[in-house]
């Protein structure tokens, strides 16, 4: 970065730095002295606050955030390669990364200029929008988004431009909603999730209670997370009273998710969890993860230490096409029950047969950032994403790929 006129960079830098492991507290140290020397760039600013959260400091990237948007509310992020096929504005929430679709993250190398705008509220008005051809809401549900997508709702109604995303869809993907809406689904389970209250849990770990006596249909071993929790943060199985003691002990919310757990290992005793994107109602693979445990996170699921892993997730992707033709019917009524145009899925294949939906979101990271020595097979894939999101957003626009090489 350049301390004459420093960009915006967006979170891909960031995160590829941490996925290759390298060291993220000299960039930010580095960009502490830019900050020094251009105390008014808000790009400076909005960078810090990236590097901040991908280091694991959400208060001091909050902080910088903040800076940021005091000084400017719109960042632009031109596309690697010129001329651009089309502009895409983002609508952004006030809120960590994991609160904004980090599409810049699977648009790495395209053609796509990307704009990332945060509204102040939910009153837009086209002509003080910078220029753009698309507009997406980017926008994650929360308790804090959803007056601002209820704004938007109403001012994007007859908006002159293509919309992705439109934000009256975006509620759909809230933790207990999107259960709902998957009940009784045929090829899919979702188990019901619900929000309670800490009264509530606090009730069973002290034994005056019992699960099925708050929550109907529920016992142990249950899973539990606080409301607002990503990645995985303070998710846990408890299986008795004592162990929901202990888990309400370390964690201090007020308020929970909870959800029956169901073991799906394969029989071979290992948990298997693919991330699949789907794009104007076309499932496109984007991983898949191999783990020993039952909570599956990719990047400790020892994938990048276990060959054998990984020769398995290459055959997943190379015969996706099959996989998608099996559960074809379940996921176009996944597509209607969830009416947005980009979001992606956590998902198992259970030993019936059923797909086993964890979560949906269009918030979730999608990239092509694992290293291509370990993960060659990756590459195509991914492209393949990338190629059908820049395809959906042309079509908007009554062009073609090739009409826009």
């Amino acid at each position: 970065m350049s301390t004459a006129c420093s960009p915006y960079v967006g979170l891909s830098p960031f995160l590829r730095l941490s996925i290759a492991g390298e060291p993220l507290q000299p960039v930010a140290e580095h960009l502490l002295s830019v900050a020094a020397d251009e105390p008014d760039n808000p790009n400076v600013w909005m960078n810090l606050s990236l590097a901040a959260q991908c280091l694991g400091q959400p208060e001091t990237g909050a902080a910088m955030r903040d800076q940021a948007l005091a000084l400017a509310r719109c960042y632009a992020l031109p596309a690697l390669r010129q001329p651009a096929s089309c502009r895409l504005l983002l609508l952004m929430a006030e809120g960590d990364i994991a609160e904004n679709t980090p599409i810049d993250c699977l648009l790495e190398q395209s053609d796509v200029d990307l704009v990332h705008f945060y509204p102040r509220d939910g009153h837009l008005n086209f002509a003080d929008l910078p220029e753009h051809d698309i507009l997406m809401v980017a926008m994650a549900d929360s308790p804090a988004s959803r007056p601002l997508l209820a704004g938007l709702a109403g001012a994007l109604a007859d908006w002159p431009r293509p919309v992705i995303n439109r934000p009256e869809h975006v509620p759909a993907t809230e933790r207990t909603e999107a259960s709902r809406r998957l009940q009784e689904v045929p090829g899919i389970r979702m188990p019901p999730t619900r929000l309670v209250g800490r009264d509530a849990l606090s009730r069973i770990a002290a034994g005056q209670s019992a699960p099925a006596m708050e929550f109907p249909d529920v016992g142990f071993p249950f899973i539990v997370r606080p409301r607002g929790s990503q990645a995985g943060r303070d998710l846990a199985r408890v299986e008795s009273a004592g162990e929901l003691a202990d888990y309400l002990a370390a964690v201090d919310a007020l308020e929970f998710f909870i959800s029956d757990y169901v073991d799906y290992r394969g029989a071979d005793g290992l948990f298997r969890k693919m991330r699949i994107a789907l794009i104007d109602g076309e499932p496109f693979v984007c991983h898949m993860a191999v783990s020993g445990h039952w909570m599956v996170h990719y990047v400790n699921a020892g994938m990048y230490e276990d060959a054998g892993r990984r020769a398995e997730e290459a055959a997943f992707m190379a015969r996706f096409d099959a996989f998608a033709e099996r559960h074809r019917a379940a996921l176009a009524a996944l597509c209607q029950r969830i009416p947005l145009d980009y979001f992606c899925i956590d998902c198992a294949e259970l030993p019936d047969g059923r797909l086993m939906i964890f979560e949906v979101d269009h918030v979730m990271v999608v990239h092509a950032m694992d290293p291509e020595a370990l993960f060659p097979y990756k590459q195509q894939s991914m492209q393949r994403v990338e190629e059908a999101f820049r395809a959906a957003l042309l079509r908007r626009l009554g062009r073609s790929s090739a009409e826009a090489q």
